[in-house]
């Protein structure tokens, strides 16, 4: 699985200002997410949940030959699973959740599973991570553009409410593609921000070059 854009938005945007002592990353894929949240952080506990069995396995490879592997692990287990059985909360949760939703499935059953919304519906989503995190923890998602109203509402059912909304746009000709949403238990005024990640081909806006230059090599 290539890293993504999402995931890279994702793990450099997420907030540690409430300096998180533990994080939970749902949906890990290969662990780009957690990774680099241990690089942003002084957190002591990353832990990843990852269903998919080859993902899991380059997870674990990946955090095993980083340099804080010592605070990074991966569950090897659906999320349903993992929120049955863990009675510990988090101080930031954050998922790349899967949103394809087409009625149609690829040959290929492991990106079936990373990219279809079957795998890991919102409903279930927004429920689990309510109960997973703490009190004056964060949640943080990135999603569709389209699906953020439907998702902050789901989120709202389980007193999980949107703070903070970055809206993502390829270039500034393109509509707004995806959203960057923060939760809290804490209900406040929603914070609205835009971001163009390019202003043309492969030349990147100063605005996204400055929330990821930590970690490309060269951007």
């Amino acid at each position: 699985m290539k890293i993504g854009t999402d995931g890279v938005l994702l793990g450099a945007w997420a907030s540690i200002q409430h300096n998180p002592f533990s994080i939970l990353d749902i949906g890990s894929g290969t662990g780009v997410i957690s990774l680099m949240l241990a690089q942003r952080s002084a957190a002591e506990v990353i832990e990843a949940i990852e269903i998919d069995d080859s993902a899991y396995e380059q997870c674990v490879e990946n955090f095993e030959n980083s340099n804080w592997s010592d605070r990074l692990f991966c569950y090897h287990a659906s999320l349903q699973e993992f929120a049955e059985e863990i009675e510990d909360t988090y101080d930031l949760i954050v998922c790349n959740p899967p949103f394809y939703s087409e009625n149609y499935k690829t040959s290929d059953k492991s990106r079936d599973i990373a990219r279809f919304q079957d795998a890991m519906p919102f409903e279930h989503l927004t429920i689990c991570a309510a109960k997973l995190l703490a009190e004056n923890g964060k949640f943080v998602v990135i999603i569709p553009f389209k699906e953020e109203d439907r998702f902050i509402d789901l989120a709202s059912k389980s007193k999980l409410f949107a703070n903070i909304i970055l809206r993502i746009r390829g270039n500034s000709a393109s509509e707004i593609k995806r959203s960057l949403l923060e939760f809290s238990f804490t209900k406040n005024d929603i914070e609205v921000k835009e971001l163009t990640i390019e202003t043309s081909r492969h030349s990147y806006t100063e605005d996204y070059i400055n929330l990821t230059k930590d970690f490309y090599r060269n951007l």
